[in-house]
């Protein structure tokens, strides 16, 4: 018997309430990914693709549908699994770094790991890893406050790796970046993500950078289309 999709989503609905009444976002949404597979999300501003990506990540929970993660339907699991798994199944990787300024590059890596369960020494050698991995030797006792932009994006899709997920969300990870810097950083992230064999959903406005996952979709009338 194969195994399950990293991740599957099934016809998942998700509405907000406005003062104009209710606002569809998402019609019966469906999409799964493949290991080691890395797929473009490329849709308007306004369309779902943040929700989309907070729905496939646990963050948020469907109106209707379901999420499925390595086979497990999201909708039955305890508030501790679903957060059990975006700690140790789900990656994620943000427009804005997110990173703890008064922590150093390590620090902000090696966290995660720990909050896992993760033992210090290990957690710490395996940060330094990655931050080999992304160039960023000599930076380990940065604070953020004294890296660039490109820096601190390369530690927050370090930090987004450190605990080896078998799925990667990516939210226009490259999109507060310009333009050489981004695609500096995005060849790296590809890189590290086909490396590890994780599977990626990465929302991006740049068709240039979508145009080098393996698949590209898009969001039209609350559906998941080919792009």
């Amino acid at each position: 018997m194969s195994e399950p999709a990293p991740l599957e989503l099934r016809a998942v609905a998700r509405a907000f309430r406005t003062e104009a009444g209710e606002l569809p976002v998402l019609r019966g949404a469906d999409l799964t990914l493949a290991a080691g597979e890395i797929v473009a999300l490329v849709a308007p501003s306004g369309t779902g693709k943040s929700t989309l990506l907070h729905l496939a990540g646990l963050l948020e929970k469907p109106d209707a549908g379901e999420v499925l993660v390595e086979g497990r339907a999201a909708g039955t699991l305890s508030d501790d699994q679903r957060t059990a798994i975006r700690r140790n199944t789900i990656g994620f990787v943000y427009q804005f770094h997110h990173l703890l300024p008064e922590f150093t590059a390590l620090e902000n890596i090696a966290l995660p790991q720990m909050a896992a369960g993760v033992a210090r020494g290990a957690a710490e050698s395996r940060a330094t890893e990655l931050l080999h991995a992304f160039g960023l030797q000599g930076r380990e006792q940065h604070r953020p406050g004294k890296l660039s932009g490109g820096e601190q994006q390369r530690v927050a899709i370090a930090r987004a790796l450190a605990n080896r997920p078998r799925i990667l969300l990516a939210d226009e990870p490259t999109g507060n970046l310009d333009v050489g810097t981004a695609d500096r950083v995005f060849h790296q992230l590809l890189h590290a993500v086909r490396d590890q064999g994780v599977a990626a959903l990465i929302a991006t406005h740049n068709p240039e950078l979508a145009g080098r996952m393996d698949r590209v979709v898009t969001l039209r009338d609350g559906r998941v289309l080919p792009a």
